[in-house]
């Protein structure tokens, strides 16, 4: 578990329930950067975040509150800077149109916690066609290799 979720009450791999947050208490929980990113919708540079050339197996959960998102074999190198991936967990995503910096997008965010992750486009790989540019920041990973150490 990274630095984040120690002191983050509202952090869990196993609850699904929709949280009602209020941004001044996320702002007392996330560090500055996360926070940036999660709550007022920031973006990372290309090609700094940790998981942009990132090949291990194991899930990708929000950094915020812990909920599912990806599948490490739904990654892919895309080479747009930011770690792509062809498919979400449907339980784990939501949508929302952006028109900020005078282009249409759609906002990919967590489900659970709203917090922004990053946005999908439609010039993916198959199956699904789909390309989910995420934010390292927003992502945490835990690799098969640890899930099978906890179970153990």
């Amino acid at each position: 578990m990274q630095n984040e979720a120690k002191n983050n009450p509202y952090y869990s791999r196993t609850d699904t329930a929709k949280l009602n947050v209020s941004n001044d208490e996320w702002l007392k929980i996330l560090s500055p950067d996360l926070y940036a990113i999660a709550r007022e919708a920031a973006t990372e540079r290309p090609w700094t975040g940790k998981y942009n050339e990132f090949d291990e197996l194991g899930e990708y959960y929000c950094a915020v509150c812990g909920n599912h998102l990806f599948r490490s074999n739904q990654k892919f190198m895309s080479s747009c800077g930011w770690p792509s991936f062809f498919e979400a967990d449907k339980n784990g995503v939501a949508y929302h149109r952006d028109s900020s910096h005078g282009m249409e997008r759609i906002e990919v965010v967590c489900k659970r916690c709203d917090s922004h992750l990053g946005h999908v486009f439609n010039d993916g790989p198959a199956p699904t066609g789909a390309r989910y540019c995420m934010n390292s920041i927003s992502l945490e990973f835990v690799a098969d290799s640890e899930s099978e150490n906890v179970t153990s």
